[in-house]
């Protein structure tokens, strides 16, 4: 199936599939200052996503919640499906919440045969129990442009950094000071607009958040230092990921070396127009 009939593969979906649910995920991210956006076909299976996903359930970064993340997410016994047990995840942490967002978007596409995926690649997608910058989750999970370094690696979607340009549904990587890599202090998220906090322009989002968890949460625009959107447009490719190298080193560096904002434009093919 071409990557043109994105639309109708979304638009048969959410006929079938609550569809109430996502109209008020979208609702939910009207701008203020701008009015109703139009969402890409594919962000809207990432809001519809994020709408599956747990309230709440608490926030934990530690290897005690990577491990547990990691065991949650298992292929079938026939090798078909990727399947997640998120009372075995418990508390999460931000890219560990986005990831499984993200592999429920790849099991939709799939459960509409809409994507084929080799049994050797869905293991690789399924398979958490890695280090930063290993295998698929290694890349999601590592400091820095994770996400944005896989999409530019498979081809599979655009990086860039104008909020004019993002949609509810893109991914975001927010970082809260001007460090990248290892001293960096940053949150990956579903990017859902722009709003009004206490009369100054703020930014909604949806992740697994300090202290809570999984739920949607709101800052003021100006406590973000840098943003970095990922939108994924090209899912036929998200099939490539067999031909990835088992560890990306740019990536694995970020936990013990800083890294400058040019490099990663330069890596992860970043619009800033």
């Amino acid at each position: 199936m071409s990557e043109t009939n994105a639309s109708s593969v979304v638009s048969s979906y959410l006929r079938r599939r609550s569809f109430w649910v996502v109209l008020f995920t979208l609702c939910c991210s009207i701008r203020a200052l701008g009015g109703a956006e139009e969402i890409p076909p594919l962000n809207k299976l990432v809001l519809w996503a994020i709408s599956t996903m747990p309230s709440g359930v608490g926030y934990d970064a530690s290897q005690q919640a990577v491990d547990r993340l990691a065991a949650s997410v298992t292929v079938s016994k026939d090798g078909k499906t990727i399947e997640q047990d998120l009372s075995v995840a418990k508390a999460n942490f931000c890219s560990g919440a986005t990831y499984l967002v993200f592999l429920r978007v790849i099991e939709e596409l799939r459960s509409r045969d809409s994507l084929k995926l080799l049994p050797k690649v869905l293991a690789r997608y399924a398979h958490l129990g890695v280090a930063d910058g290993e295998e698929i989750f290694g890349r999601w999970n590592a400091n820095g442009p994770g996400t944005a370094k896989l999409f530019a690696e498979l081809r599979c979607g655009t990086n860039f950094t104008s909020y004019e340009k993002a949609r509810p549904g893109d991914f975001m990587k927010m970082w809260w000071s001007n460090e990248i890599g290892s001293k960096e202090r940053g949150h990956l998220v579903v990017y859902l607009g722009k709003t009004i906090l206490k009369g100054k322009e703020a930014v909604r989002f949806w992740s697994s958040n300090n202290p809570d968890g999984y739920g949607v949460k709101t800052v003021p625009k100006t406590r973000i230092k840098r943003v970095l959107f990922s939108r994924l447009d090209k899912y036929r490719r998200l099939k490539d990921a067999g031909k990835l190298s088992p560890k990306n080193v740019f990536l694995a560096d970020m936990l013990r070396k800083p890294f400058t904002w040019d490099q990663v434009v330069r890596e992860c093919r970043v619009s800033e127009k």
